[in-house]
């Protein structure tokens, strides 16, 4: 990997997450070698992916340059590598461009798409956890409308103008508010001879209502603004296959659609190399103390998404957010001052749950704060100024502000751009990785 020698301590970060990101703000601080490895040379905003594959915002307006952080620090490395493997007895870790050696290993390698282990579902459905995956979305999203302008049996426009999520957690419901305000927005406008009508929204989830980890407060509100836009909900429904053109769920009903929209679940994204004791091949994240230290190990160490923490209060875990996250990476920061001199005097990490929110779509919103529940105006109001606060970079908060206020002000989405076809034979020959 070409990393110079050094007498300092090699603290190795895989991972570019919300966790790496605010780790190396405070470790490239430090008296230590810093090497972070990572298989995007950008860190991406997650909770905003929606809008860019909806055509609200342009990507580029929520990634940020992760070589950012090495201007002007000496003893900082970053490398666009893909981490293949972890040897942790010996100290090395293995990636697409060689070995490295470590003294500190610090793994935030998140998650990827959960199916579930349904292979036809993968192979057909569409995913939505990176940047290119959202372009991909964007670009099906707007074919489809363009192909229904061609096609002629009403039926084949509605395969087209058929949109099925899989999940209604935030996420699915911040999708299909975005996708509703598409079709009463811009449909009628871009496309006049297509009628609105025709275009459908499913939401299918398995629990008994949206937003499961939510207040059932929140989700009552949600459920009414998302039938408000036309969104058909449908609670306690699995789905079991979809070959490319139907939807089948557990409970014997279909859906034909040519986009089936997966956000059901999510699972860790694994090194390999570790012994069965240190991780949960269920949810496939590393099993850490209350420093988060990996299960059998002093100098590996796993935060945010890939790190279970059990506790009285969270059993399974805490949530798979940006808050636990970005709490961990800011805590081991400050103990790793500790560790280098040798003290074992570490901090525990105890969780702040600072609430949950999701938007629903034009002045609609829920949000549960403490023991606080409340939704619409404030609520969206509220979720604006948090999610744009925590975009990295003065330009992203400005040109993603600046494209929020021209989609209000004109009801419309700037970005619906086909900037590369996206074809059926691509979705299925994604790779692993990718998802």
């Amino acid at each position: 990997m070409n990393i110079p020698k050094s007498d300092l301590p090699r603290v190795v970060v895989v991972g570019g997450g919300f966790a790496g990101l605010n780790l190396v703000k405070k470790l490239r601080k430090l008296p230590i070698q810093l090497v972070m490895l990572n298989k995007h040379n950008y860190h991406a905003f997650q909770p905003l992916l929606y809008q860019v594959s909806t055509s609200g915002i342009e990507p580029d307006s929520i990634v940020y340059p992760l070589r950012m952080f090495i201007k002007r620090k000496k003893n900082f490395y970053f490398r666009l590598a893909d981490v293949k493997s972890v040897d942790p007895e010996n100290k090395t870790l293995t990636a697409d461009i060689g070995d490295l050696s470590y003294d500190y290993l610090i793994i935030n390698t998140g998650t990827r798409t959960n199916f579930f282990g349904n292979e036809q579902i993968k192979k057909y459905a569409m995913p939505m956890k990176t940047i290119p995956q959202a372009l991909n979305l964007r670009s099906l999203i707007l074919q489809n409308f363009e192909k229904s302008t061609i096609v002629v049996p009403k039926e084949d426009k509605q395969f087209l103008l058929n949109f099925v999520i899989v999940g209604a957690g935030p996420t699915g419901v911040e999708l299909a508010g975005a996708i509703a305000e598409f079709k009463h927005g811009v449909l009628p406008t871009d496309f006049p001879d297509l009628d609105p009508e025709l275009m459908q929204i499913h939401i299918l989830e398995g629990a008994d209502r949206v937003l499961p980890p939510m207040s059932l407060k929140s989700s009552k509100k949600s459920t009414k603004a998302l039938q408000q836009l036309g969104v058909q909900i449908h609670t306690n429904t699995i789905v079991t296959d979809y070959d490319g053109k139907v939807v089948k769920t557990k409970d014997g009903k279909e859906f034909k659609t040519r986009t089936l929209i997966w956000s059901a679940g999510v699972t860790g994204n694994l090194l390999p190399g570790f012994p069965e004791e240190s991780f949960n091949s269920r949810s496939n994240r590393y099993y850490v103390n209350e420093y988060n230290k990996v299960k059998g190990y002093e100098d590996v160490f796993a935060l945010g998404d890939i790190a279970l923490m059990p506790s009285e209060e969270y059993p399974n875990g805490h949530p798979q957010v940006a808050q636990p996250a970005i709490q961990q990476a800011k805590l081991l920061s400050d103990n790793f001052v500790k560790i280098l001199k040798g003290k074992s005097n570490l901090k525990s990490f105890k969780y702040n749950d600072k609430g949950s929110m999701a938007t629903i779509g034009r002045n609609k919103a829920v949000a549960d704060i403490g023991k606080l529940q409340f939704g619409g105006f404030m609520a969206w109001l509220i979720w604006m100024f948090v999610h744009l606060m925590s975009l990295v970079g003065f330009r992203n908060r400005l040109v993603v502000f600046l494209n929020w206020v021209y989609n209000y002000a004109n009801f419309n989405k700037a970005s619906r751009l086909i900037i590369r076809r996206f074809s059926v034979s691509e979705r299925r020959v994604r790779t692993n990785s990718e998802l």
